[in-house]
């Protein structure tokens, strides 16, 4: 059957890759069914249900529909499929069928459906155009209880019954959709459906209460997601999940569950609208929203919606879902566990490395730094010893004895040659006063003899040195420059003070100012 064809040959059955989109048992927004025949009829129809089941009308002997032929007479096959085809289109041009799904698929490039209604003696090939499908308000699939409304004709290439599907709808759906609908607007007007009131699930609950038949899938399937996920405490309360006698028995579970769990699961696995009705029961739906614990809703398949499923909590797409949803996974706590504690003990050695460089670091700086300032002391020391002894008045009295000693060598040396030179003069004059003149000589160098050592004298006589003797004292600052007046020196100074046998250094902590003409010195006193 191709995208636009009745032909099933042209687009052969394919598993969809996508899923059909999720529906609700009842849509909280009840869409009309969109009638739209494939092509006009001018019979009228039938009536709106509530449907009457599937009548055949026998074809009497009697009154045949079609001449009757020879025994003898031989027909090609198309002829004989021509007139079935014929037949069925006089008499099943629109006719309601009712059956369950079986094989659906969906085509990916046309978005026609094939399927096949059954029921437990026979079963028919059916085609539901893509106009069609998307018109329906719930989502098709196997074993899905449906109502059909079509035209019955036969695919000739094949020679087999197919129904080309014109309206379809869920078996039941108008009362119990009436129901539903009323309910849970009623129930929304009173505000069981708040999103305010839904509480987030605990992480990690100590005790889980299960509320479910203790025979069915959903309760297994919840025990085993459990013991796969780690060490839980399950406390089950067995009631009826389905029939007239389940709402009663889910509301007990619920009320006898809640002191003792920390969350609630409440469900049962997938059925049809019929069994799954137990969790649209008003009495269901107010235990759920007195309940003091969180409760989750796990009721039949991802596409069942379920009043139980808007009041509760947190709704579950499936019993192992809630299962997934309030179990902890203890393995992987594990695991993230570890895998946070090496990140964190990786951080804090990249901390601790980190600081350990940056203390390095400014340690050697400040090493560096600190030599450096060292080593600027250290020369401007060297310095400073360098201008004091250079102004040292030991020194100076070297310097000068040394000025000294020089002169007075220059000066014998001097007069020696001038002795010698006159000595010379006076024996190239030959005469009798030779002798005076070496008396003249004798007293001349008597005479300078006589003015070398008065001179020397002087010269001693205004030495530093002969005036130290006498008690005097020369005082100099720090920097070298001879002190004459008390009057320029700071207190706390440093003074260096030579005397005739050493140096004092002294710090001034008082001072006094005396007059020229008193000589005696003053008792030392603070200013």
């Amino acid at each position: 059957m191709a995208g636009n064809s009745d032909d099933p040959k042209d687009s052969p059955r394919k598993t969809p890759t996508e899923s059909p989109q999720a529906s609700f048992l009842f849509p909280s927004t009840p869409r009309p069914v969109v009638r739209r025949p494939v092509a006009p009829d001018p019979r009228p129809s039938p009536p709106d249900p509530p449907l009457p089941p599937l009548t055949v009308r026998r074809l009497e002997p009697e009154r045949p529909i079609v001449e009757r032929v020879s025994s003898t007479t031989v027909f090609k096959v198309s002829e004989i499929v021509g007139r079935a085809a014929r037949l069925l289109d006089d008499n099943f041009a629109s006719v309601w069928v009712e059956g369950e799904i079986e094989g659906f698929k969906r085509h990916q490039v046309s978005g026609n459906c094939y399927l096949a209604l059954k029921d437990s003696g026979a079963r028919v090939e059916a085609m539901l155009r893509r106009q069609v499908a998307q018109s329906v308000s719930f989502a098709l699939r196997d074993g899905l209880k449906v109502r059909v409304r079509g035209r019955l004709t036969i695919y000739k290439e094949q020679g087999r019954f197919q129904l080309y599907i014109e309206e379809l709808l869920l078996s039941g759906e108008g009362e119990l959709l009436a129901q539903f609908e009323e309910m849970k607007a009623r129930l929304q007007r009173e505000g069981l459906f708040d999103a305010a009131r839904k509480r987030p699930l605990p992480r990690f609950p100590r005790v889980i209460g299960v509320a479910t038949s203790q025979s069915g899938a959903a309760l297994q399937d919840i025990l085993k997601v459990a013991t796969r996920r780690g060490r839980v405490h399950i406390v089950i309360a067995n009631c009826a999940v389905q029939g007239p006698s389940a709402p009663p028995q889910i509301v007990q579970a619920i009320e006898r569950l809640a002191p003792l769990v920390d969350v609630l699961i409440v469900g049962r696995g997938g059925g049809s609208v019929a069994d799954l009705w137990c969790f649209n029961d008003e009495q269901v739906a107010r235990a759920i929203y007195r309940c003091s614990v969180h409760v989750i809703s796990a009721v039949g398949h991802e596409v069942d919606f379920t009043i139980a499923d808007f009041v509760a909590d947190v709704r579950a797409p499936t019993p192992s879902a809630a299962a997934e949803l309030c179990v902890p996974e203890y393995a992987r706590l594990a695991r993230e566990r570890d895998e946070l504690n090496r990140r964190l003990l990786r951080a804090g050695k990249r901390l601790v490395d980190g600081a350990r460089q940056q203390l390095d670091g400014a340690l050697g700086r400040s090493q560096i730094a600190l030599e450096r300032q060292l080593g600027l002391r250290r020369r401007q020391l060297d310095q400073l010893g360098q201008r004091l002894q250079t102004r040292h008045p030991r020194t100076q009295l070297q310097r000068d004895h040394g000025s000294l000693d020089k002169l007075h060598g220059r000066l014998l040396l001097g007069i020696e040659r001038q002795v010698a030179e006159r000595r010379r003069a006076l024996e190239t004059v030959a005469g009798p006063s030779d002798q005076r003149l070496a008396q003249a000589v004798s007293r001349l160098l008597q005479n300078k003899r006589q003015a070398l050592l008065a001179t020397i004298g002087k010269l001693e006589a205004m030495s530093p040195l002969k005036v130290l003797t006498r008690g005097y004292a020369v005082a100099r600052d720090d920097s070298g420059r001879v002190l004459s007046d008390a009057r320029t020196v700071e207190l706390g100074s440093l003074l260096s003070v030579t005397l005739e046998h050493g140096v004092l250094f002294c710090k001034v902590e008082s001072r006094q100012e005396v007059r020229s003409q008193n000589f005696e010195i003053p008792k030392a006193s603070k200013n």
